[in-house]
């Protein structure tokens, strides 16, 4: 990890105490990936150092060491503003988190997918679309993952899906037409184009996202859906 002499753009995932004045500090960077490591005596220190080792609170680190779990041994306010989430725009953001930290593997670079996730906290920042927001963020992660979605063909013939016809999603193949499916082309033709969703194609994206990422999440339920029942909707 070529982190020692260079300060590394990054995002605190997740934190927690670690012995009486430090954390442990789960950060995601573009060119690391996703990498713990020990922020020493911060718990204790005066200045900014505590404040700034906050989820989605851009940073400027360097940390060092051999081991899987490195030292952090700068830390710097990133350039430009931060990025201020509040009431369900928070949640939806602890919700990205959990999401990063459940599926990337550690010390895995994924660059491109560490600039949707800083433009994806500055869209819900900003409000507008939060459902739309999270889909589309789901869906770039599945393909950063490559287990991205077909979305708009047929995953046996290949043909165009069809606005108006019915469809199922099968898992790691792709849209099946079936009369009793519960997608409409449309919907998954949408997703496709990142254009904006009705009511239905809301209902219906949420549905086929969840379903696909439960799938690669296995049996253990993300926290951040049971602490925030409240955004079901999205």
């Amino acid at each position: 990890m070529a982190t020692r002499n260079t300060l590394l753009p990054a995002f605190v995932l997740h934190r927690r105490a670690y012995s009486n004045h430090s954390l442990l500090v789960e950060f995601f960077t573009p060119g690391e990936g996703r990498f713990p490591a020990i922020a020493k005596g911060i718990k204790k220190a005066r200045g900014h150092g505590s404040g700034l080792l906050q989820p989605f609170v851009p940073v400027l680190i360097r940390c060092a060491g051999r081991g899987e779990v490195k030292s952090l041994i700068d830390l710097e306010p990133a350039p430009g503003p931060a990025v201020p989430l509040q009431g369900k725009a928070l949640y939806c953001g602890f919700y990205l988190n959990e999401l990063l930290m459940r599926l990337l593997q550690r010390d895995d670079p994924h660059e491109p997918l560490f600039e949707v996730y800083a433009r994806t906290l500055a869209q819900l920042s900003i409000g507008g679309e939060l459902a739309h927001t999270l889909r589309a963020f789901e869906i770039r992660l599945l393909e950063e993952l490559g287990f991205g979605l077909v979305l708009d063909r047929e995953a046996e013939t290949g043909a165009p899906l069809e606005p108006n016809r019915l469809y199922h999603y099968r898992i790691e193949h792709g849209p099946m037409p079936a009369e009793d499916g519960s997608l409409r082309g449309s919907t998954l033709l949408a997703l496709h184009q990142r254009r904006s969703l009705d009511k239905q194609g809301i209902r219906q994206a949420r549905e086929l996202t969840r379903r696909v990422l439960a799938h690669y999440l296995g049996d253990r339920p993300l926290k951040s859906r049971e602490l925030f029942r409240s955004l079901n909707s999205l």
